[in-house]
């Protein structure tokens, strides 16, 4: 039995979600199918890379579709965040635009470098995804904005940072650089 359709239906997956997400939201309150979906997206955003290098066909192309399924699945659950809780969302405007200033920052370098998004897959992209998560969890199921959003936009911007480092230091456009040591590491390969 072939397999190989897994990782692309789990990100197929993730980009039906985001909008069902957003949709639930709409009316300004979330049911409990919010965070059941935004869990099921999540667990599709572990898997589907994980059986995807089981299988071998973990390609530039699905990791970008990874990628970009990813920023829908944010973007939808932002604009939730600011339907159903845009007390907490002004009470982190200073941070929330530090944050989404330092992935616009890293878009730009990747677009004027590359001329398309880097898609790495860092431990620090991961580590980032799970405070994700958890803030994601903590306000759509408890209404609670706190130390696990603070959390969340730190890392993000120690994450974009670690990612336009890594894009200033790479020649050339890569996929699953797990980190700056690494990037390094194959910049030194590549020009020997």
């Amino acid at each position: 039995m072939n397999l190989n359709f897994i990782p692309s239906a789990l990100v197929i997956l993730r980009f039906l979600i985001g909008p069902f997400l957003l949709w639930d939201s709409w009316d300004g309150k979330t049911s409990i199918w919010f965070v059941i979906a935004f869990v099921v997206a999540f667990l599709s955003d572990i898997f589907d890379g994980i059986i995807a290098r089981r299988l071998g066909i973990s390609t530039a192309q699905l990791r970008q579709a990874d990628s970009w399924a990813d920023v829908c699945l944010y973007i939808c659950v932002a604009a939730s965040a600011w339907l159903t809780h845009p007390e907490i969302l002004m009470a982190f405007q200073i941070p929330l635009l530090a944050g989404v200033s330092a992935q616009l920052l890293w878009w730009v370098v990747n677009l004027v470098k590359y001329g398309k998004p880097a898609s790495y897959h860092t431990y620090s992209a991961k580590f980032w995804g799970i405070t994700l998560f958890v803030a994601t969890v903590a306000l759509f199921g408890f209404n609670y904005g706190g130390i696990t959003l603070w959390l969340s936009i730190i890392v993000c911007i120690l994450h974009s940072a670690e990612e336009i480092a890594m894009t200033l230091i790479l020649p050339t456009w890569q996929h699953d650089v797990l980190s700056i040591f690494h990037a390094l590491k194959l910049r030194e390969q590549q020009l020997e």
